[in-house]
């Protein structure tokens, strides 16, 4: 299968490693706004891997060219946090052709609607399968110019869902061979409602304000960050979010009962299971606040989650108190910046069960 990766950050090499791994002809592509992966990738020829996956994959293309990048693609991965997907969309909508698959991995934070309002494809529209990943697959980080290291591969608790769900079993079909412990979800709410990333990551930071910014983040953020009070906040966060999918009628697994199911944690609670956790040894913590553990986890998907909260008639007092403290100490105000909203998304018109029927 021809596979085109857009994105070069940490995700996107790893997925691009994975399907050329698998034996698919892949082309990794991202803007010349992202020239350093692009051109160490290019010139090696492919990615190097270490960790629970590893070797030297090739890849068939990698650079800046969209012709070269997108033509004959059957599958298009978008990997990249919240605020690429209206960028990457809108570089790719122009290449698009009727029979082509578009999966956002990982969703983010509605993702398969932000890609389709921006790539001007009406939610409903079935000639291009689009869908969405809960989350990425891997536990990531780029280690040198085309060189990754993957603490964890999952191989179970990856949900997928189409937009319109008529596409989640051909999404899940292209994708098996990679992600063979794939399970389709039953809308994009449950996907993006299950990504744990605002549930773990906002929390850590701002409870490790601090330090973070004393140490440049001289600290594992998982085995180092995350004590007994901290993993209170954490729950608190949790069962905020179990709350609003409550609401809407989607079910989700609590985050860490989530974690054990793939394989980043052997216990199912919210401190010792993150810090002893298999999966996540080794993660250094972020060198700045200023940083997608709030400017994303926030700034999008927590400032979603709340304006849905509104909506379902759900109190999230710890998110609001969250968003609260992260404006205050990065001096801005993401309420006021409402990245992602149901009306920035055209839904503000519908009703709880529209929203969950997409």
């Amino acid at each position: 299968m021809d596979v085109t990766v857009v994105g070069t950050g940490n995700g996107g090499l790893a997925t691009a490693f994975d399907f050329a791994l698998h034996g698919h002809t892949v082309r990794l592509f991202d803007t010349a706004d992202f020239p350093e992966q692009v051109k160490e990738v290019a010139a090696a020829g492919g990615i190097r891997a270490t960790g629970e996956i590893e070797g030297f994959a090739e890849v068939a293309y990698c650079g800046h060219n969209p012709e070269a990048a997108f033509e004959g693609a059957e599958l298009i991965m978008l990997v990249g946090p919240a605020y690429s997907t209206p960028y990457q969309a809108a570089t790719v909508a122009p290449h698009l052709v009727a029979g082509q698959a578009v999966l956002i991995c990982p969703t983010s934070c509605a993702g398969a609607i932000t890609f389709k309002r921006a790539a001007g494809l009406a939610l409903g529209d079935t000639t291009i399968t689009v869908g969405e990943t809960s989350t990425l697959p891997y536990a990531v980080r780029i280690v040198a110019p085309g060189s990754i290291n993957v603490f964890h591969k999952l191989d179970a608790g990856v949900y997928v869902a189409g937009l319109p769900r008529s596409g989640t079993e051909r999404l899940l079909s292209l994708i098996h061979d990679v992600y063979p412990g794939a399970e389709a979800a039953d809308s994009v709410f449950q996907t993006t409602l299950q990504n744990g990333n605002p549930v773990i990551h906002p929390a850590v930071t701002l409870l490790n304000a601090g330090l973070i910014e004393r140490t440049a983040g001289a600290f594992l953020f998982y085995e180092e960050g995350i004590t007994e009070a901290v993993g209170r906040a954490i729950e608190a966060v949790d069962r905020e979010r179990l709350a609003i999918a409550g609401a809407l009628g989607v079910k989700v697994l609590s985050e860490p009962d989530l974690g054990v199911a793939q394989g980043y944690m052997l216990e199912a609670n919210y401190s010792t299971g993150y810090s002893t956790a298999p999966g996540f040894l080794g993660i250094a913590a972020q060198t700045q606040l200023e940083q997608r553990y709030l400017t994303e986890d926030i700034g999008y998907s927590m400032v979603f989650l709340t304006d849905l909260a509104d909506r379902l008639d759900v109190d999230t007092p710890m998110m609001d108190a969250l968003t609260t403290m992260a404006s205050v100490v990065l001096a801005r105000d993401f309420r006021a910046e409402a990245k992602r909203t149901l009306s920035g998304l055209g839904l503000d018109d519908m009703t709880a069960g529209e929203l969950a029927s997409l």
